[in-house]
């Protein structure tokens, strides 16, 4: 695909944006970059593209900047819906993600892996074990570095792990993996997405330009999933997280202690249980998943093995921070919709002292309540979301409204005890508060860091 020359409006300069502007400029085209932010708001990177050559238009999103482009990048954090798009279709301009424009300058293979929860461990995880194997494997997309970052000194050995949303697949013509990996889907981006189907829609397009030669990798127990991979060309290969082993045909699933895979009648031992280093049954499950697109992509049976069991997890996600005077702190910042939340709860047995809250984004807080209940929980309210929070779950659990999470990290140290888990799981997005969840996550690590310094006196006496 010829750049040179062509006309480009890249919109959002938050990290895809940034990228995607870089690679455009060096490669000759004519780009513009627009965010609605100030210069003041935006970081160093963002206002080193002027070097490049790239035009800066912040402050907004004007129609006359799209006119006359050829193309348009457009970053996953902006509505597709916006009517500066509108009227740069209008023009005849394409219009795509980062992740579209990455894919047609890339070289090698491709594996993709979406879901509302669980993406970034399975990712992580797939690269962790493509490594193993020994092959130049490239981790990226929604989590770490931008695909487009990730395609210069690609080749034909080259395989791409990368992370796919809701939000940069609906924006995707030609985007075409190899392997695709759905996860799950839960309710979640209702406040980006005009509905449940148009979730659904955005993220069957992992599936949507496959061929019979490539795979679906699913969840066999989520219907949804299911029926949307059962639509596409290409070959299934269902994964069972939960309940019985599958009976026959291809899949994988768990037995006897262990992680098995079928393909083609024949069965393999991909790794053991008790080999397994993160917290939690959900996450077993990404790890399956990782391990079963990891033998489709070509690692062996103890390539699979060796890469589970050195992968220690993803920052952001049931990350243990500290363990301090026998209460476990755990940062899951990435735990952004109530499905995510609720999953990191049951991951403990004991009693869980919870940091919930933030920009609420839809779904239903009240799912949270029995499980707390069960384990006898308390909430630890913060951000936008504390008021509806409250009111979902006051009459089952006690909630305390706290006004940062510097005071919910603290008055959680307070009331735990030993044996007890500070878990931060906010099922909120961050935006009220921080930049983005990895911003929060580390916020939250820094209170932890603050409460090792404290005597344990002066922490009681704030209770």
């Amino acid at each position: 695909m010829a750049l040179e020359g062509m006309s480009v409006v890249v919109v959002g300069l938050a990290r895809s944006g940034v990228a995607a502007a870089e690679f455009l400029a060096r490669r000759g085209a004519s780009v513009v970059a627009t965010d609605l932010k100030g210069e003041g708001e935006l970081p160093e990177e963002a206002l080193s593209l002027r070097r490049l050559g790239v035009r800066l238009d912040l402050g907004g999103h004007r129609p006359e900047t799209f006119a006359g482009a050829s193309m348009v990048v457009v970053s996953p954090g902006v509505p597709w819906e916006r009517p500066e798009l509108a009227v740069a279709r209008e023009a005849g301009a394409e219009v795509m993600a980062e992740i579209e424009l990455a894919f047609r300058h890339l070289r090698g293979r491709l594996a993709a892996i979406t879901g509302t929860k669980g993406k970034s461990t399975t990712t992580a995880a797939l690269g962790a074990v493509l490594r193993e194997a020994g092959l130049d494997v490239r981790v990226g997309g929604n989590i770490g570095a931008p695909l487009i970052g990730l395609v210069e000194g690609s080749t034909e050995a080259t395989i791409f792990a990368v992370e796919v949303s809701s939000f940069q697949l609906e924006g995707t013509r030609d985007f075409h993996p190899e392997v695709a990996v759905w996860l799950n889907l839960s309710p979640d981006h209702l406040d980006r997405h005009p509905s449940l189907d148009a979730y659904v829609a955005a993220k069957a397009q992992v599936f949507a330009r496959q061929e019979e030669t490539d795979w679906a990798v699913v969840n066999a127990d989520d219907p949804v999933v299911l029926e949307q991979a059962r639509r596409a060309r290409a070959r299934l290969l269902p994964l069972r997280l939960t309940g019985q082993p599958l009976a026959e045909g291809d899949g994988a699933f768990f037995r006897d202690g262990a992680a098995w895979m079928r393909r083609d009648d024949r069965e393999e031992r991909l790794f053991s249980r008790s080999d397994v280093r993160v917290p939690g049954q959900h996450l077993a499950g990404d790890l399956l998943a990782a391990a079963a697109a990891g033998r489709l992509l070509g690692a062996s049976r103890d390539d699979v093995a060796r890469g589970i069991a050195a992968f220690r997890g993803v920052e952001h996600v049931l990350e243990h921070v500290a363990t301090i005077d026998g209460v476990a702190f755990y940062n899951d910042s990435k735990a952004t919709n109530v499905a995510a939340a609720v999953r990191s709860i049951e991951a403990f047995d004991g009693r869980v002292l919870v940091i919930l809250g933030g920009r609420y984004k839809g779904g239903d807080f009240a799912l949270l309540a029995p499980r707390l209940r069960a384990r006898g929980s308390r909430v630890l309210a913060i951000g936008e979301a504390r008021d509806r929070l409250r009111a979902a779950l006051a009459p089952e659990v006690s909630v305390d409204e706290c006004g940062s999470l510097g005071e919910a990290v603290e008055r959680a140290r307070a009331l735990a005890e030993p044996g007890d888990t500070v878990l931060l799981a906010p099922a909120c997005s961050s935006f009220d508060m921080f930049r983005d969840y990895a911003e929060r996550g580390r916020r939250f690590k820094e209170e932890v860091q603050k409460l090792t310094d404290e005597p344990l006196s002066a922490q009681r006496g704030r209770g």
